[in-house]
């Protein structure tokens, strides 16, 4: 509940709910950018992109020597998921998941993460790199996909639906447990997603600095320039799947509803 009202108070101000429009419409942005865009000091961005990024609301990566800030969709996400969802018919959350811009952007010659999502688990390092290999613990979070590989570099993985189809398969780049795990993405479910390129998941586990017991978990999904129907299911996908991974590792239980790979409840 406390951090429900982090993510209220820092809502509260327009101008970083204007922050989160910009980010929204052009995500990866640096400080400089969004100044532009204020009618504000540098400073006082700065102490707004604090608020948000503390609520969980905003994510920052370095690439070279600038700071990026993207959207996290995760946090909005959970506060859908505690005060929206059980008050509407179940079908309305997949019509929500999916954006349309899909930007190709590059940085000081480096090509940016596009999509940044993070949450914080009450649980160990171990215990989430557990969720994310074990096939019986992947299909009651990740669209009902039981996820198969030897977890060693190199290798390939799948992924199964509950009727014994693959849903998607990539390539495992590396494997650190628990702490990283990089693989590539195809998602084969859908029509429009079958035939492009594969794309990237970075995986990051960290305990949390500052609260014993809580990890942080950040996925990154990146170089999608050849898959951008891809990006878009993941843009809102991967939210849920981090919620769903959350709400199992603490409380046992599934999210409501049983979802496929397409984001429509079965």
């Amino acid at each position: 509940m406390e951090n429900d009202n982090d993510i209220f108070k820092a809502l509260a101000d327009p101008s970083r709910r204007t922050l989160l429009d910009l980010l929204h419409a052009s995500d990866g942005r640096t400080l400089t950018d969004l100044c532009n865009h204020l009618q504000m000091s540098r400073f006082g961005v700065m102490k707004h992109l604090h608020v948000l990024e503390e609520a969980g609301l905003v994510t920052t990566r370095k690439v070279g020597r600038e700071k990026l800030h993207y959207l996290n969709p995760v946090s909005i996400r959970q506060i859908y998921e505690r005060w929206v969802s059980k008050f509407t018919e179940p079908w309305i959350s997949g019509l929500t998941l999916l954006k349309t811009d899909v930007e190709s952007a590059f940085a000081m010659g480096q090509k940016k993460p596009r999509h940044v999502n993070r949450i914080a688990i009450k649980s160990t390092p171990e215990q989430i790199w557990n969720a994310l290999t074990d096939p019986s613990m992947t299909s009651q979070y990740w669209y009902n996909g039981a996820i198969r590989a030897e977890w060693k570099a190199g290798s390939p993985y799948e992924i199964w639906n509950p009727q014994g189809a693959v849903q998607a398969k990539g390539e495992l780049l590396i494997v650190e447990p628990p702490r990283r795990l990089v693989m590539t993405w195809q998602l084969l479910s859908l029509s429009e997603t079958a035939h492009e390129q594969p794309s990237r998941l970075t995986w990051e586990i960290e305990p949390h600095t500052e609260y014993s017991g809580v990890t942080l978990v950040t996925v990154v999904h990146d170089e999608f320039e050849e898959a951008p129907n891809t990006s878009n299911v993941l843009e809102g996908g991967l939210p849920v799947v981090l919620s769903g991974m959350k709400t199992l590792l603490e409380t046992g239980s599934k999210l409501v509803g049983d979802f496929s790979a397409s984001g429509e409840e079965e």
